[in-house]
């Protein structure tokens, strides 16, 4: 991880990133616990690192990063991503949203806020994704 990379995801962390890697935790235990929600939980988990420390790396398509499609890029991910946006999903997105129109607020914010942004729609479509280095 570059220095800048690493500042931003100090100041991140700060300005609001622990708050929403925490939302996609509790999200994810949630599911973990109804043992119907595994698989959801996996990429809930996956995708709280990211909130963590969206900087430096980035959320792409994992039938795009591998080159070949698999149970979670299919027809299952698109019901896996249908349901995860019923049960889970709206409200993650609605507090990337919330928070990314906070920090726009200002000038220095503006880089978070896009960050937000893009964590938002992630949370409304998680299922085959995976997260890479920048």
């Amino acid at each position: 991880m570059s220095p800048v990379s690493l500042l931003l995801n100090i100041l991140w962390v700060v300005l609001g990133g622990f708050w929403m890697a925490l939302g996609w935790v509790v999200a994810a235990v949630i599911m973990a616990i109804t043992i119907i929600g595994v698989p959801w939980a996996r990429a809930a988990f996956n995708i709280a690192t990211y909130t963590l420390f969206p900087f430096g790396q980035k959320a792409v398509s994992r039938d795009e990063y591998l080159g070949r499609s698999d149970v979670g890029t299919g027809v299952l991910g698109l019901i896996g991503n249908i349901i995860w946006l019923v049960l889970a999903g709206w409200w993650l997105a609605l507090g990337h949203v919330v928070t990314a129109v906070i920090l726009a607020v200002t000038i220095i914010g503006i880089p978070f806020a896009w960050a937000h942004l893009k964590l938002a729609g992630i949370a409304l479509w998680p299922i085959g994704k995976t997260i890479v280095p920048a």
